[in-house]
């Protein structure tokens, strides 16, 4: 039940994430669903096949594809909706990455899953699905380019791994609050992981 409510939450922000890049990319409504599908549900099939949960229960998942058929078929009919979406595009992709991180670590959690898997069931619910997204719609994926992205992710699984955290509703809550709230302002102050420019090493190799 925890774990449900974390997937709603996710669902409809990835899955509009997915519909808006879609549109962006003047793709047709086909495009759009199948772009805000794979964003919203991608991760949680790449998680099932890396930690062994069956990954057919993925089509079980009924409410939560009509929780998204209804959230992108709003968008499509309304983009109006979305004259302010530049200015939220980043908060409902940090809504979807730490609800899903979460989500994905807590059923990890559940099949009693090694530590190690639990922090990459966070990781790879957290950021699969837009990774999928971005390769569809033939862009570098976000999580390799921009702010601190795919850390807070594995942060929200690593603190998943305290039983006390495990077994909390209200922990958790507070756990999807600062991961959001860590996302953000990575975002605002624009903070950037250590990365090594190859034509800085090299720069006689692009002469």
């Amino acid at each position: 039940m925890v774990w449900d409510i974390f997937a709603v939450i996710g669902t409809i922000a990835f899955s509009l994430s997915g519909a808006v890049v879609a549109m962006e990319e003047d793709y047709d409504i086909f495009g759009v669903f199948i772009l805000g599908f794979v964003t919203a549900f991608g991760g949680g099939a790449i998680r099932n096949l890396l930690i062994g949960y069956p990954a057919q229960l993925i089509w079980l998942q009924t409410p939560l594809f009509f929780t998204a058929s209804l959230a992108i078929t709003l968008i499509y009919i309304f983009p109006r909706l979305l004259r302010y979406w530049p200015k939220v595009e980043d908060v409902f992709d940090a809504i979807g990455l730490a609800a899903f991180a979460i989500q994905g670590a807590l059923i990890a959690v559940h099949i009693d899953a090694q530590p190690i898997a639990i922090v990459m069931a966070a990781l790879f619910t957290g950021i699969g699905g837009g990774i999928i997204r971005d390769i569809l719609a033939r862009r570098q994926p976000l999580v390799f380019r921009r702010e601190v992205y795919a850390f807070w992710a594995v942060l929200g699984g690593i603190c998943l791994l305290i039983p006390t955290v495990q077994e909390s509703f209200w922990l958790q809550i507070g756990l999807l609050i600062f991961l959001l709230s860590c996302r953000l302002i990575a975002i605002h102050y624009k903070w950037q992981l250590p990365r090594r420019r190859w034509r800085e090493i090299f720069p006689e190799k692009y002469e």
